[in-house]
């Protein structure tokens, strides 16, 4: 009698996540982009919408830095913020 059971004969096959993968920081490259926004987290109650904006900025810290594939920022959902420093900036005239 077999200790494991079989469901055929399809063997397992993993597959790369949709995204892909991307490596670590291991030299610390976005640190204080990271550190300022787990210091915002903390700070509200881990309310990560109050946060968003040091979050955008830890994504292109690594965009920048090729730690992970480069994204349109519209896509990771801060368009919102996009539109906001846009407007922000014809109004003051920059």
């Amino acid at each position: 009698m077999s200790t494991a059971m079989n469901f055929g004969n399809k063997a397992f096959k993993p597959r790369a996540p949709d995204k892909g993968s991307f490596p670590l920081d291991h030299f610390g490259e976005c640190k204080n982009f990271k550190d300022k926004y787990m210091k915002c987290l903390r700070e509200n109650s881990y309310e990560n919408s109050l946060c968003r904006e040091q979050s955008k900025q830890y994504l292109e810290c690594r965009m920048d830095r090729q730690l992970m594939t480069k994204e349109p920022l519209q896509k990771l959902g801060f368009k919102d913020l996009l539109d906001e420093n846009s407007q922000n900036s014809t109004e003051t005239g920059s």
